[in-house]
């Protein structure tokens, strides 16, 4: 491939409804230079992760279409579900691949900020490396409050958006969008219906950790004014514990470096400690897609000798260590990055 390629993936606040998806997502199949490679729907979550891949151009006009469509058919004023949310178009990441850089993703997610506040009057955010903030580079720092209370937020010192009004559009909510490296969203699920041991867990290896609380059950607060936490085993890690289903606890995940933190080593740390509190690790789940390195690792990671042992041999048994066909089949021709954009050239 010598074409110029950027991956975006925009979370839509929809997860239920075929048909509002199905229209959010047709500028993506009408693109030229553009390939819509996943559309994942979460019903508890109410929320859809759509992948696309393609020129940078092309992308951008792709998902600025999609945006426009989704601000009309999504209400946030009716909107419920497990995720953390705050808009309609809650979240959209540009991501470097073939022959882009990281500067030009941060371009490319100031455009979209510019063109979706100017022409639909969307609050935007710039998170991630396009953030203007120090305070606004994490995801979960800007939506803080959800969508309950983003109104109040986005009219206080210091959180106003970096485009747009500042005054509330409780129809469309808010909107961050910017530019990171690949991140894999990651959920394992648990024998336990108990949503707090899934908790229990994200606390201990997430980065940020968990917070230090005494004997009442209070937070204590550092000489900074901040609360005092427990560091987490891993880095570039993000966790918390949600409901795949009524009787079913996970943790869900956002790996930000796979290089640093892979799919197997947050597993087998789920697996140890699941064990620990008398449960078990039953099937794990990719939300979106996963470059083809972080399954090499893992297949290298479970399989004892590697020694001439072929990729797809490593993703076979990435696949099955970390359970990734327990709830059904598991693809890696359409769920690998790099996979599913051969099959469409």
């Amino acid at each position: 491939m010598n074409r110029v390629l950027i991956e975006c993936v925009p979370n839509f606040s929809e997860g239920r409804d075929q048909s509002v998806i199905d229209r959010i997502t047709r500028p993506i199949i009408d693109a030229v230079g553009v390939d819509l490679l996943d559309i994942d729907m979460g019903y508890d979550f109410n929320r859809t992760v759509v992948t696309m891949v393609g020129e940078p151009e092309a992308v951008l006009k792709a998902v600025i279409d999609c945006t426009s469509i989704a601000v009309d058919l999504i209400d946030m004023r009716n909107h419920t579900g497990e995720h953390a949310r705050m808009g309609a178009v809650d979240v959209v990441p540009f991501i470097p691949l073939s022959g882009s850089t990281m500067d030009d993703c941060v371009i490319l997610s100031q455009r979209y900020a510019e063109a979706v506040s100017e022409l639909l009057g969307l609050s935007v955010y710039l998170y991630a490396e396009a953030a203007r903030k120090v305070e606004r580079i994490r995801l979960p720092d800007i939506r803080k409050g959800e969508y309950e209370g983003m109104e109040k937020k986005i009219s206080s010192e210091g959180w106003e958006p970096d485009y747009g009004p500042t005054i509330f559009n409780p129809s469309t909510g808010v909107t961050a969008t910017g530019a990171r490296q690949i991140l894999i969203a990651y959920n394992v699920n648990l024998d336990t219906k108990d949503k707090k041991i899934a908790n229990s867990i994200a606390s201990m290896i997430r980065t940020s950790g968990a917070l230090v609380r005494d004997e009442n059950g209070d937070k204590i607060i550092g000489e900074d004014g901040k609360p005092l936490r427990t560091p987490g085993v891993f880095q570039s890690l993000q966790a918390a514990g949600w409901m795949y289903d009524e009787d079913t606890a996970q943790v869900s995940m956002n790996l930000l470096d796979h290089s640093v933190t892979g799919l197997h080593d947050v597993t087998e740390a789920i697996r140890i400690e699941a064990n620990n509190l008398g449960h078990s690790v039953i099937a794990s789940e990719l939300v979106g897609l996963v470059p083809l390195n972080a399954m090499l690792s893992a297949g290298k990671k479970y399989l004892r000798d590697t020694e001439g042992v072929d990729e797809i041999e490593l993703v076979n048994a990435a696949i099955n260590g970390l359970s990734l066909d327990k709830f059904g089949e598991f693809d890696p021709q359409t769920s690998i990055i790099e996979w599913a954009i051969n099959r469409g050239d």
